[in-house]
């Protein structure tokens, strides 16, 4: 069964790490290259620290996972990502954060932006592929200001303090796109959202009208010929500059007592009807909004695939021209997890869960073709073991793959960015597959950390 052999993978990874090296002969237990250091590039899967500043590092926060050394609670509670576990692997210093700060407008989250000397791992919270927007960007999230550099620019800023280049001895992680499936969704939900809201205002207010006017009809001396002119009459002044919903309504009683329903003038007359005719219009404005959302949804869905196709073939230009083009020869890249299978996406509808995932994988195949045939580059399907660890948690060691170990904070909510001991649900958390939403545990990073050190491996670098 595939989950035997991918389980089997890692518990060879960890063996080897425990022994520090390889098997081959004679005893050698040393690596087979010896990396000068690490170099990073990505998102918050791979972010140590870009925010750890301010009212995040006074919570006790900064990575996107279960913060802090609570080992004392539980072995695997480390408060390490799988970047920082691999550095330990191959023998390299603790991976720092390239830069540190937060650009927010309020206390605790507006803090300098500081380039840190000697620090290569540049993935920061909310990062994309080539877009400088990304979740809790200032201009997104004033209050909160996350800098998210696109992994453009991370590859940038290292060749700038690098000579224009990699030295060809350094270990270099990428993966990132996930902010990019995050992105692309919130713009088709605002939108789709915005035309469901168009469509269900005109719906409520034709639905409105119509029910105002039968109930005013219904009392004139003759309601087939008053509808319609009772009809009209509201039609004009609704299309007069101007008008409201009291003059709307005014229109409309004037008419229906022009036409016989003197009675109409009367607000315990009148006053009912309007009522009836607002709960006539929510549940019209409400259907339809509902209905065109979801068609704009479904319509525009497509794009966003595209969309995810073009990042992903655009971070395998990158990683091929800026990193192995620029003197790398150890470049792993992971692709992106099954993001439908995260607790935030399960708690979604089945459209949006169809389409995230339509979406991850036209960027995992764009960027796998993309790197395909390139020796420097060592593509890990973190797709594929991650799917694995839902449907069979068990040879994992995996206890729950469906809910978050991280309780609300006063900080930042539900998110792990300042998830601490202190802060989770109740219960043996240690071995929940993710500490948020989207992001892992420490035990989840580890079972990154060892997946990612089985290929390195079997490729032979390690």
């Amino acid at each position: 069964m595939r989950h035997s052999h991918l389980a089997l993978a890692l518990l060879t990874a960890a063996a080897l790490a425990a022994c520090g090296g390889n098997e081959s002969t004679g005893g050698d237990q040393s690596l087979k290259n010896k990396f000068s250091g690490q170099v990073s590039f990505g998102d918050s899967l791979s972010d140590v620290g870009t925010y750890n500043v301010g009212a995040i590092k006074a919570a006790g926060g900064g990575r996107f996972t279960i913060n802090g050394d609570n080992v004392a609670i539980n072995p695997t509670l480390t408060g390490l990502g799988w970047t920082e576990l691999i550095a330990r692997q191959i023998g390299a210093p603790a991976p720092c954060p390239a830069v540190t700060g937060l650009e927010g407008d309020i206390a605790g989250f507006s803090v300098p932006v500081v380039a840190n000397a000697g620090c290569f791992s540049y993935a920061q919270g909310g990062s994309r592929v080539t877009n400088p927007v990304g979740p809790h960007h200032k201009s997104i999230e004033p209050h909160f200001g996350a800098l998210t550099y696109p992994v453009t620019r991370q590859i940038t800023n290292h060749l700038a303090v690098s000579g224009g280049k990699f030295k060809g001895d350094e270990l270099v992680l990428v993966m990132a796109g996930g902010n990019d499936v995050l992105g692309l969704l919130d713009t088709l939900t605002a939108d789709a959202t915005a035309a469901g809201a168009a469509a269900g205002a005109a719906a409520g207010n034709t639905a409105f009208v119509t029910s105002l006017t039968m109930q005013l009809a219904a009392g004139a001396t003759n309601p087939a010929t008053a509808a319609p002119q009772i009809g009209l009459a509201m039609q004009t002044e609704a299309a007069r500059p101007g008008s409201t919903s009291s003059t709307l309504i005014g229109a409309g009683v004037t008419a229906a007592a022009q036409l016989g329903n003197v009675a109409a003038i009367n607000p315990a007359v009148h006053l009912p009807m309007v009522a009836k005719a607002q709960a006539d219009a929510l549940v019209a404005g409400n259907a339809a909004g509902a209905k065109a959302g979801a068609e704009f949804a479904a319509a525009n869905g497509p794009k966003q695939v595209a969309a995810m196709a073009v990042a992903g073939t655009e971070l395998a230009a990158l990683t091929k021209t800026q990193v192995v083009g620029k003197g790398a020869n150890y470049v792993v890249v992971a692709n992106l997890p099954d993001v439908s299978l995260t607790p935030s996406s399960l708690s979604q509808s089945a459209s949006n869960q169809a389409l995230v995932k339509a979406m991850v994988n036209a960027f995992n195949d764009a960027l796998r073709t993309g790197v395909a045939g390139e020796a420097k580059i060592l593509y890990v399907d973190v797709y594929a073991v991650g799917q694995d660890q839902v449907k069979n948690p068990g040879p994992y060691g995996l206890t729950n793959v469906t809910t978050a170990a991280c309780g609300a904070n006063a900080v930042t909510g539900t998110s792990a960015l300042t998830c601490t001991g202190k802060t989770l649900i109740a219960g043996d958390i240690s071995h929940y597959l993710y500490a948020d939403g989207v992001h892992p545990t420490p035990f989840g990073h580890m079972l990154l950390a060892r997946y990612v050190s089985a290929q390195m491996i079997i490729k032979g670098w390690l």
